[in-house]
């Protein structure tokens, strides 16, 4: 099944506006110019990606050893394989494909959206039972089409696909 938006292309821009900006987020869009500078996560940089992405998963990403952190993420944000860039992140503990769909998202020079069942939703595609590079892919290359198309970045468009399921989902990831 293809993407397509559950909303009108027109407007991405205004559905964005109502997506409430909490300051943890705003603290680490932040930190976007120092990472890119240095090209690599600390870990203490991906603890706080976690906990944003998924509060479960913070102690599980503290687990990883410092020189570990600062590899794989350096290998994820040189990698010019784009199967690399993401799958190298999930052998982090703690980064699932959503959360390392953040980490590209916030800190890679390219666009990239955030995995999400609401992300997945706004689409019109179903969760699959288990995260693949060729879903992630079909995510990437129709988020960046669109992004392109509504003349908005990434960030823009992401919010606006999370603010539109938030609204008009069930509860239920599955539906």
């Amino acid at each position: 099944m293809a993407p397509t938006l559950r909303f009108n292309l027109a407007d991405v821009e205004k559905i964005a506006l109502r997506y409430p900006v909490p300051d943890h987020e705003r603290e680490l869009i932040a930190l976007k110019p120092e990472i890119l500078g240095r090209g690599y996560l600390t870990k203490d940089e991906l603890q706080k990606v976690a906990f944003w992405k998924a509060p479960r998963s913070a102690a599980h990403a503290g687990k990883n050893d410092e020189a570990y952190v600062v590899e794989i993420t350096q290998c994820a944000f040189a990698a010019k394989c784009e199967r690399i860039r993401i799958e190298v992140l999930t052998l982090l503990d703690g980064v699932s494909w959503p959360t390392a769909s953040v980490i590209l998202h916030l800190f890679h020079p390219d666009p990239y959206p955030i995995l999400d069942f609401r992300v997945v939703w706004s689409l019109s595609l179903e969760v699959p039972s288990q995260y693949t590079f060729w879903f992630w892919w079909l995510c990437v290359d129709f988020c960046r089409d669109t992004a392109t198309q509504a003349r908005v970045n990434m960030r823009t468009l992401d919010r606006a696909l999370w603010q539109w399921s938030k609204e008009n989902q069930s509860t239920s990831p599955s539906k």
